[in-house]
């Protein structure tokens, strides 16, 4: 907790369900790196649209140099399985405890297996279910942060049979 620090990661996703696992890519020119390294733990926390000037800010100012949760406003908050904290304001938080680190050249990629996955109760729905949408998350492309949220399809829609509809003829009214 003493130790922490931010550090905005582009390169980061899922590579694997069972056991779930996710990845992030590090410069090891990065003042984080050798945290990660010495620690082999982090956590994911997944940034919205009133979070996205900390996401930048945090990105171009080096942890070596300057506190960036006292900077930014932003609350540390205990984890569960990890020393290192999660960031309170941060609707998803991702405990990760890292199980392997692999050069690939302008970065190294820390492979990890994910421990907890912590949200915010406002963001489940009636059923239990995480619901997205309500976070505002954001992500990061080529320079740029953009929105996301809104739900255009579901997985198998692609395939999905259509309904037949039923077609009804009103014999009073025949309009051609």
């Amino acid at each position: 907790m003493e130790k922490s620090n931010i550090i905005t990661v582009a390169w980061t996703g899922i590579l694997n369900t069972n056991p779930a696992t996710v990845y992030i890519s590090v410069r090891p020119s990065r003042y984080s790196y050798n945290i990660l390294k010495e620690q082999k733990e982090f956590v994911i926390n997944l940034t919205t649209k009133n979070l996205v000037k900390a996401t930048d800010w945090c990105g171009v100012k080096t942890g070596a140099k300057v506190d960036k949760f006292k900077e930014m406003n932003l609350h540390k908050e205990k984890a569960k399985f990890v020393k290192c904290p999660m960031i309170k304001e941060s609707p998803v938080s991702i405990e990760c405890k890292v199980k392997e680190i692999k050069p690939l050249g302008s970065h190294d990629m820390f492979i990890a297996e994910v421990l907890a996955i912590n949200s915010d109760e406002k963001y489940i729905d009636k059923k239990g279910a995480f619901d997205i949408s309500k976070c505002d998350l954001i992500a990061y492309s080529n320079g740029g942060y953009y929105s996301l949220g809104k739900k255009i399809g579901k997985f198998g829609f692609s395939v999905q049979k259509k309904k037949k509809l039923t077609k009804t003829i009103d014999t009073r009214r025949k309009k051609w």
